[in-house]
């Protein structure tokens, strides 16, 4: 999968949303720094030729929808992230949120719990 721009990623979220949806639609759901149309309809194409996104035509208006699932982007940009950031390893990324508070200790047993009920 191609990295996706912020924008690009905002999209997509959006589409993930609606499921399907036409430039209109999207735009709609945009509330903050608002693109013009012809800017929104360039990237949804640009996400349609890195393969994100797909299009049932009606005429000369064209209906999109995700063909990548939310999950599967989830997964590549956590690898991506921990990848880059952490050095491949989840033990610094807990570590991480453990040092800056964002996780509770009762959340890491939670967490044991899950790796342990898979053992």
């Amino acid at each position: 999968m191609q990295k996706l721009t912020n924008k690009e990623e905002e999209i997509m979220h959006i589409l993930w949303k609606l499921k399907k949806a036409f430039v209109k639609d999207i735009l709609a759901e945009i509330t903050e720094d608002q693109p013009h149309y012809n800017t929104l309809s360039t990237i949804v194409r640009n996400l349609e030729e890195k393969g994100y996104v797909s299009h049932t035509a009606y005429g000369n208006t064209h209906q999109y929808f995700p063909i990548v699932k939310i999950e599967d982007y989830r997964k590549q940009f956590m690898d991506t992230a921990i990848g880059n950031f952490f050095g491949s390893s989840y033990k610094n990324v807990v570590s991480f949120f453990a040092k800056e508070e964002k996780i509770t200790a009762e959340e890491l047993r939670e967490i044991l719990a899950l790796i342990e009920k898979k053992e």
